[in-house]
């Protein structure tokens, strides 16, 4: 007969699996996916490398599920934050000022998912992440098209250049400089916001209410 986990043990193994991700997570926020290594992820969750290697037979497949665990979580948000906007162009306000907000809270760790150079490995990971943003943000665009919101464009290209205006101007190499001043960070997301919305063919008056009647949504990225 073939031996079956008691659910406490499975409890335990899950809750230690995700104590590594915590660890390698907080590693990754503060120093990068370089730097997400067997050893210090093991002393920081207060578990033996054996163990890790346990879950994680190599570093690359440690960093391969932060990658997969943080990306799940960013696009949960996006996808309640445009869920619960009341139409399709406050769904892809909601959408873009949390893909901001989000980004410019955690600004290290968001340059470590998106852009940061790493292995081929962990960089195919990663791309899936691209993708799903653009995917999401393709099809926010295609509903505000058909619903007559938008001037007509391909929601293919237009989702592209919006994930790389974005992407570019939170935490590319050119971006400005992260302010601690929330006041300061919440111009910023709307100004950010703004842009997309104009380039998107939103009318600046408009644009302007859509992006202030946004709530700036709780923008702290953990692994539960």
């Amino acid at each position: 007969m073939p031996y079956r986990q008691t659910d406490n043990v499975v409890r335990k193994r899950a809750a230690r699996h995700d104590a590594i991700l915590l660890a390698a997570r907080g590693i990754a926020a503060e120093s990068g996916m370089a730097a997400v290594q067997i050893a210090p992820v093991a002393e920081r969750a207060g578990v033996a490398a054996g163990t890790v290697y346990r879950y994680f037979p190599a570093k690359t497949d440690l960093v391969a599920a932060l990658v997969t665990r943080l990306s799940d979580q960013e696009m949960a948000a996006i996808e309640a934050a445009a869920k619960a906007a009341p139409g399709p162009l406050s769904a892809l306000a909601a959408a873009v000022t949390t893909f901001a907000a989000r980004a410019l809270a955690a600004r290290r760790l968001a340059f470590a998912l998106i852009a940061e150079p790493v292995e081929p490995e962990i960089d195919r990971a990663r791309a899936a992440y691209r993708r799903g943003l653009a995917t999401a943000f393709e099809r926010l665009i295609r509903n505000a098209l058909q619903g007559g919101h938008l001037p007509d464009q391909d929601p293919v290209l237009a989702a592209s250049a919006a994930v790389g205006a974005l992407v570019e101007g939170l935490i590319g190499h050119l971006a400005p400089a992260a302010s601690d001043d929330p006041g300061k960070a919440r111009a910023q997301v709307q100004l950010l916001a703004l842009f997309v919305l104009r380039a998107l063919g939103v009318l600046d008056a408009r644009a302007r209410g859509l992006v202030v009647q946004t709530a700036m949504p709780a923008a702290t990225s953990a692994i539960r």
